[in-house]
């Protein structure tokens, strides 16, 4: 793995634009930068990212099982108690899943440890699956990379693949999120747009306009009722708002489904660690109140709930770094063994390994002057070296 500073392209903000990705510059600061881009060679994807990824999710399957099989468990992933059936149901019910994102610190020697899994609403889809691609092939056709360069970038087709296994053609689906929120609308139309090559019905919906029917069904902003929802809404939030009680009677089917509140809590690592001690893949985890000698020096508190490393901190071993974004600090924390992250002049860099159903076919990379990412880290490239 390793950095090239190949340049960018002299038209890349009008194409960004032309492609509606408007997001490429955050609060004025550069978010999309391919002045520079990571390359890599195929088995360093195959052998050292893929297949950690896939095995990781078939661990993280088994670890859902032990959780929903145990209200300890359940009470230490801040499920609240009124929803634990939802969630267990949901898995026990074999409730299909579609997609996620593990971050692994990966390229600075030894295997890709895993640093966590968004595996409910996980964003940076577009840019991976359709503005990465389009960079490849500008970058190809201008001659600045060679003719055999690829990317580990097959997320397009396989959610195709994965929705049509899903739904039925002509399911209508509605796909929620803020619509005010750009980033988060580039996902949720992403994968609509994948929907709608599936043959299936895609309606975007602003997730602050779901009603409650008189029949207890959930409703759009056009009185038309939801069957079938994809919301970028993430399940802790769900399970504690107002309309929580509804869900379990609304007969809508959910992506992604109630029990991936289990996987994209950060709890999961100390009970991967639990039944997985020792795992290459792995990092040491505990629960915060739990004996965390056996970390080392340097370790990584993390609230159980967080987005875009708010709340984490890194301490001893001569760091001592902190997220600005305190607003999840109300909730419980665990500690994880810090993994430092390649660095590359004063830059981290973090990969993140996308999954459609059980599957690795995708990579994005980010990058911080902190070894914390976070909202305003930048997003790079990749090419596979032919």
């Amino acid at each position: 793995m390793r950095r090239d500073d190949l340049g960018a392209r002299d038209d890349w903000e009008a194409k960004a634009e032309a492609a509606g990705f408007t997001f490429h510059h955050l609060d004025g600061a550069l978010y999309w930068d391919e002045s520079a881009a990571y390359a890599f060679t195929l088995d360093q994807i195959e052998t050292g990212l893929e297949a950690p990824a896939e095995e990781l999710h078939a661990m993280c399957r088994e670890a859902v099982a032990e959780i929903v099989a145990s209200q300890e468990l359940m009470e230490r992933l801040c499920i609240p108690e009124p929803h634990r059936d939802l969630v267990a149901d949901s898995w026990r019910s074999e409730d299909p899943e579609l997609y996620g994102r593990m971050d692994f610190a990966y390229g600075a020697g030894g295997p890709a440890k895993l640093l966590e899994y968004n595996a409910d609403t996980p964003t940076t889809l577009y840019e991976t699956s359709g503005f990465q691609w389009h960079w490849l092939e500008d970058m190809i056709a201008a001659g600045r990379l060679p003719q055999d360069a690829d990317q580990f970038n097959g997320l397009h087709e396989a959610l195709v693949a994965r929705l049509s296994e899903i739904f039925a053609p002509g399911t209508d689906i509605h796909f929620a999120a803020f619509a005010d929120a750009p980033e988060d609308y580039a996902t949720v139309e992403t994968i609509g747009w994948a929907a709608r090559e599936a043959d299936m019905g895609a309606h975007f919906t602003d997730i602050r306009k779901i009603g409650v029917t008189d029949a207890g069904q959930f409703s759009d902003e056009e009185d038309r009722v939801i069957g079938t929802l994809f919301k970028l809404y993430p399940w802790e939030d769900m399970l504690r708002d107002d309309f929580a009680d509804a869900i379990a009677g609304a007969g809508c089917r959910m992506l992604e489904p109630a029990w991936k509140a289990l996987v994209s809590n950060k709890g999961i690592l100390p009970v991967l660690w639990r039944m997985f001690p020792g795992h290459p893949n792995l990092l040491a985890s505990v629960f915060a109140d739990e004996d965390a000698g056996g970390l080392g020096d340097a370790v990584v508190e993390k609230p159980v709930f967080s987005r875009e490393g708010a709340g984490v901190r890194i301490r001893g071993a001569g760091l001592d770094d902190s997220s600005a974004d305190t607003g999840y600090d109300a909730h419980p924390r665990i500690l994880q063994t810090y993994a430092p992250l390649p660095r590359f002049g004063d830059d981290h860099a973090v990969c993140g390994v996308w999954l459609v159903g059980r599957q690795a076919h995708g990579l994005g990379i980010r990058e911080d002057t902190s070894r914390i990412t976070q909202d305003t880290s930048r997003f790079r490239p990749h090419y596979i070296m032919g």
